[in-house]
């Protein structure tokens, strides 16, 4: 039985994140700002404007009910209104910026239909540092109000590359023993036939379950995660690209690089650089 005390203490809690969300969504005209890590409060949930999330020097997570996307350093991403989310941090990260724009207002343009992953570039970085000092509403009208609507009508000419690795996610419950599998062993050789083996599947019903449940394949599955997580390791860790590589289950470090380039557009190196860039600019 829980304890009365944490019991009502998980309520309090429960109610101000609730006041939250309402704040944010009270008035429908205002931009809303918050430079907090408060999002990641929430467990799955919504809202009626459409956000922008940068998260400076850190790693963060966005799950949605069918893909998880990750955001690193010097990136941001753009969430519709509307969209079921939570976000995760999973590391400590030095500046959180959130801005959520008046959805009735939104710019006819196909960028703010979709969630995307996109590099910030040294215009956006000043601009989202500007405004480093305002919280809450913004009403229309005030100067503040039309910096980020500025701001906001920028982003499709500025953001054309976005981040291209998103790993589908599943509520099917045979499966997600599967892929916590992978996720736990990806520095071993992974191949079908073994992980149908460890799982108890035969290898044509675990390919059909991929197939039907993520809409991908095992291999790219497997691909995509590996990837994810060289990532994550190559902006919070001080490993090498070699360990690393290693790590996430490549014997050849070329073949490392090679498929980390064509996913990225970046070689690990350089991708590395942009933990170095993010330090440097606090």
């Amino acid at each position: 039985m829980l304890d009365p005390a944490i019991s009502i203490l998980v309520r309090m809690t429960s109610q101000q994140n609730d006041a939250l969300l309402f704040n944010l969504d009270e008035h429908t005209e205002t931009t809303y700002v918050w430079h907090s890590k408060f999002e990641d409060r929430f467990k799955d949930h919504h809202h009626k404007k459409g956000q922008l999330t940068y998260v400076e020097g850190g790693v963060i997570f966005l799950y949605t009910r069918e893909q998880s996307y990750f955001i690193p350093a010097r990136h941001y991403v753009w969430v519709p209104a509307g969209v079921t989310h939570h976000l995760e941090h999973r590391y400590r990260s030095t500046i959180v910026r959130n801005v959520y724009f008046n959805a009735k207002n939104e710019i006819d343009h196909s960028f703010f239909d979709h969630i995307g992953i996109y590099p910030v570039n040294d215009l956006l970085l000043e601009m989202l540092k500007f405004s480093e000092n305002w919280n809450g509403n913004i009403y229309p009208g005030s100067f503040e109000y039309g910096f980020l609507e500025t701001l906001k009508s920028i982003l499709p000419a500025i953001s054309k590359h976005p981040l291209p690795i998103v790993v589908p996610t599943t509520d099917n419950e045979r499966l997600r023993p599967v892929l916590w599998y992978i996720r736990q062993h990806l520095s071993e050789e992974l191949t079908l036939e073994k992980i149908a083996l460890e799982t108890g599947f035969s290898e044509r019903t675990l390919s059909r379950l991929f197939q039907a449940s993520l809409k991908t394949s095992f291999f790219q599955y497997l691909k995509l995660v590996r990837m994810t997580r060289a990532m994550e390791k190559l902006l919070e860790t001080d490993r090498t690209v070699t360990e690393i590589a290693y790590e996430v289950g490549y014997d050849s470090i070329a073949a490392f690089s090679n498929t980390f380039y064509k996913m990225t557009g970046q070689r690990p190196s350089a991708f590395k650089e942009l933990k170095l860039s993010s330090l440097t600019q606090n």
